[in-house]
């Protein structure tokens, strides 16, 4: 196969668009108003150009536009009291302008805070926010957030983030209305793109589209994981996903099933200066990177600190470790899935990471705990990385932007979610298989994670269609799936797992911190809560063991403490529910 372009596109930098436009004849007294995705330093930079020219402008943000007002805007030092009114819009759902004002909620930690909902409006929506500071000042302010009424290519009418812009000139009504900014406009052209592709009728329909961006735009970066707000990042995401969603009508598949196999999905955004530019390209799976003999890894820092993700060397260097009987499969592209099967007296489990490859944390919780349990002489079958081909792409994306979510290593190189296919070839899928014809186990601690900060599709709707619960973190929680008959015992194993992870008081803390800031935004959470964790059990009678304890933790992507916290709670975790198989009612 040879790499064919689909399109290559340079589109202009809508912020230089507009001081070229706005600065040819300017008039006296002239203003403008803007909004438009880009950040604080660019906008102000633009305002002091046009400044220059007798034209006094204010730029704002398009995206999260509320948030920017109190970031910009607001003294938030000596704040007493706020009421945010928020909009309500018939095209969209009813708390979108509330889960679009987070992290409002912790910013304003301290502060007596109250979101009030206004009367749903077609008009252009619009935040009333009354301030009150301990000194007796008092303030309201209007905050616009445009947006805009549109169809997409799946047929559903959709209320978006737009650019807007403002001029008033003396004597005159202020001319104003939507402008596509040039991040609109390439989501626009890339969709269009692929859309009218001549691609084959069976699936796979490519064995790699790439989709390289460089743009200019917002990244935010605050201490707080919880304020970080990053346009390139939020691009990658819509992108990814709506061409998931393309490809799915495409190939007659119901909408949100997980064994669609268009393809490896890279949208591979960086950060560019000027106007855009957009490439699309299909092609084939590049070569592999050379092995690496992995006795000659450095394991440093310790496994229990490792600060980041580890490397596929380190991840084989301690896998090593653990004695027993070895399996392993073969990937999409080459790459071999190692497992091991450590026999023992007592239950046995499957343990995995990494089926979802930008999840990182599980996989050094899974063998932090394997090789405790070997030391125990547990019985267990162990792949810390199942779907190494998305792994190899999540390394790759995070070596120029290592702190994104980077959704498009989620799933494997024919685009799929391994866990759901059920037609040869296996594949990645075949180790799993093979872990639990060895050991026999009746429970899968299966180890997840999910993205640290808000989640964002800004051109189709803001809120990630299909994954709405998965939009703001809300701490580390369980999902317990159980088959008929299996109740009692999930219950038990709940149980006893959350008793454990309520001993571990940073967890804890971390918990409570996230839920409120959650339920704060998008109300309260639809799951149970055990012992401060989050935990949601019901019957799935899939293939399977008929006990499978999947763990999430907010990690995509997060470094340093926090990721330590994440794999200490998932090592925790399997440890826990082994303990746990080992006491419940007898395996039948």
């Amino acid at each position: 196969m040879t790499m064919d372009v689909l399109l290559d596109v340079r589109i202009r930098r809508t912020l230089d668009a507009w001081v070229s436009e706005l600065g040819t004849g300017p008039v006296p007294g002239m203003a403008v108003e803007g909004w438009l995705f880009e950040g604080r330093t660019a906008r102000r930079g633009a305002e002091a150009k046009l400044a220059a020219l007798g034209i006094r402008a204010r730029l704002r943000s398009a995206y999260k536009p509320l948030v920017h007002h109190f970031l910009e805007e607001v003294d938030r030092a000596g704040l007493a009291e706020v009421t945010v009114h928020w909009p309500v819009h018939p095209q969209a759902s009813p708390r979108r302008f509330l889960l679009e004002a987070y992290p409002l909620a912790e910013m304003l930690d301290g502060v007596d805070l109250h979101f009030v909902a206004l009367p749903a409006s077609a008009g252009q929506p619009v935040y009333r926010v009354d301030l009150r500071w301990r000194d007796g000042r008092t303030r309201s302010d209007t905050v616009l957030a445009p947006n805009r009424v549109h169809l997409d290519f799946l047929g559903e009418t959709l209320l978006s983030p737009t650019a807007w812009l403002r001029v008033t000139r003396p004597g005159e009504m202020a001319q104003e209305g939507r402008r596509e900014s040039e991040h609109e406009a390439l989501f626009r052209q890339a969709v269009a793109a692929v859309e009218s592709h001549d691609w084959p009728v069976e699936e796979p329909y490519f064995e790699r589209l790439e989709l390289r961006i460089d743009m200019p735009g917002i990244a935010y970066a605050p201490s707080r994981e919880s304020g970080w707000m990053n346009s390139r990042e939020a691009m990658h995401e819509d992108l990814y996903f709506a061409l998931l969603e393309l490809f799915q009508r495409r190939s007659g598949r119901p909408a949100g099933d997980r064994r669609l196999q268009p393809g490896q999905v890279v949208p591979d955004v960086r950060r560019g200066r000027g106007d855009a530019r957009l490439r699309i390209t299909k092609k084939p799976h590049g070569a592999l990177a050379p092995t690496v003999d992995a006795s000659l890894a450095i394991r440093i820092p310790a496994l229990d600190r490792s600060p980041s993700p580890l490397t596929p060397d380190r991840i084989r260097q301690e896998l090593e470790s653990i004695s027993g009987q070895r399996f392993k499969a073969t990937s999409r592209e080459g790459r071999v899935v190692h497992g091991v099967h450590h026999p023992g007296a007592s239950p046995a489990v499957l343990i995995t990471g990494a089926q979802h490859a930008n999840e990182t944390s599980g996989v050094v919780g899974a063998l932090r705990a394997a090789q405790q349990l070997a030391r125990q002489g547990a019985n267990f079958a162990l792949i810390p990385v199942e779907n190494p081909d998305g792994y190899a792409l999540h390394r790759a994306l995070c070596a120029h932007s290592p702190r994104h979510m980077h959704h498009a290593a989620r799933y494997t190189a024919l685009g799929d979610d391994l866990e759901y296919r059920d037609a040869p070839p296996w594949y990645e899928r075949e180790a799993r298989e093979t872990g639990l014809a060895l050991s026999g186990a009746a429970l899968h601690v299966n180890l997840h994670g999910y993205p640290a900060h808000e989640w964002t599709r800004p051109f189709s709707g803001y809120v990630p269609r299909g994954f709405e619960a998965w939009m703001l973190p809300k701490g580390f929680f369980l999902i317990l799936r159980h088959h008929a008959g299996w109740g009692d015992r999930a219950r038990q194993l709940a149980d006893h797992v959350c008793s454990r992870l309520a001993e571990r008081s940073l967890l804890m803390a971390f918990n409570a911190r996230q839920l409120a800031s959650y339920n704060a935004h998008a109300g309260d959470l639809p799951f149970e809560l055990i012992r401060g964790t989050a935990c949601m059990i019901s019957e799935v009678n899939r293939p399977g063991p008929p006990l499978t304890l999947i763990s999430e933790f907010p990690d995509e992507t997060i470094h340093g403490d926090p990721f330590i916290l994440a794999h200490d709670s998932q090592t925790a975790t399997v440890l826990a529910a082994v303990e746990a198989l080992g006491l419940i009612s007898p395996i039948p």
